[in-house]
């Protein structure tokens, strides 16, 4: 059936089909936190599956995907470490303690902190749209988070710092995979820092302590279903999607993940935002938009330039 669907539409279906995982994936862990399951114990056995099933996976299907060069250990310990073991604790932790909404909102901040580190480390320019949208994602998640109460801010100061610490350790794995992505197949490198991932939690976590605890069916639905169609399934069907309609239009399309995990916690949740944290988060998805067009159009430049020369 879909290989009759023209690429770009394919392109467009398989990363909106894992923002809606994703989005269904953060609001199921908030049902677990609620159901007495800690945010320690869901991030090791989430990263625990999910690294033991791909590597099956791979091994099974494709053994060459499993190699690495020796040299290259090094890389992948410091990549797991400060990538998915850091990403998906900040982010979970975030989530057990503020509205999923502004948490997945608060890691959607990574595009504004990618844009910051090539403007200091590599001396892009700050152009105008630049500055406008960094200014109006920040502005965002002040709105967002409810910082113009302080009453909220005290209640949730713990899960806005983990928030914004999940995005920005989520900046640091996009732009040191780039590395990793141009040495080896994406799935190698995913499941290398997912296993560096899950030897980290059963380090600073008991090991295995989330796995022993008699947990409902219910419990255990969610939990695997987080640790299969919210982490290996939407990485697949996005990478699909990135290969298909290039990183920026994806990357547009995945705002549709906050979108679809605010109306599933108000549903579900009884999770319901201000006037004020909608406007911001209006502006948060606005102001990833407006960086993702930037960057295409930059990207874009030369080439319509030297058109103009020609013609």
């Amino acid at each position: 059936m879909l290989a009759i669907v023209p690429p770009s539409r394919r392109g467009y279906l398989y990363v909106v089909l894992a923002a809606l995982f994703w989005a269904v994936s953060g609001s199921s862990a908030k049902y677990l936190f609620h159901s007495g399951i800690s945010p320690f114990q869901l991030v090791q056995i989430r990263l625990t599956i999910a690294a033991a099933a791909l590597f099956i996976w791979l091994a099974v299907r494709n053994p060459s995907l499993l190699r690495i060069d020796t040299s290259d250990i090094r890389y992948f310990v410091l990549f797991g470490t400060l990538g998915p073991a850091a990403v998906q604790f900040t982010y979970l932790f975030a989530i057990s303690k503020i509205h999923v909404a502004a948490a997945i909102l608060l890691q959607y901040l990574a595009p504004s902190f990618i844009a910051i580190h090539a403007v200091v480390f590599f001396k892009d320019r700050l152009s105008r749209w630049t500055i406008l949208a960094l200014i109006g994602s920040f502005a965002g998640c002040y709105l967002v988070v409810g910082a113009y109460n302080l009453d909220i801010v005290s209640m949730n100061l713990a899960g806005i710092i983990s928030g914004v610490l999940s995005g920005v350790t989520f900046a640091w794995y996009s732009i040191h995979g780039e590395y990793g992505m141009r040495r080896y197949n994406p799935w190698t490198v995913i499941c290398y820092a997912l296993l560096v991932a899950a030897l980290i939690w059963n380090i600073l976590h008991p090991p295995l302590e989330g796995f022993q605890h008699a947990y409902r069916p219910a419990q255990w639905w969610w939990i695997v279903y987080i640790s299969i169609m919210g982490t290996l399934v939407p990485f697949g069907l996005y990478l699909e999607g990135v290969n298909l309609i290039r990183s920026t239009r994806a990357s547009i399309t995945a705002t549709l993940e906050p979108i679809t995990a605010g109306l599933l916690s108000y549903l579900f949740l009884d999770e319901v935002m201000d006037p004020p944290q909608l406007l911001g988060a209006v502006l948060v998805i606005a102001s990833i938009i407006l960086l993702q067009l930037k960057q295409e159009f930059d990207e874009k430049a030369p080439a319509l330039i030297r058109a103009r020369k020609k013609g």
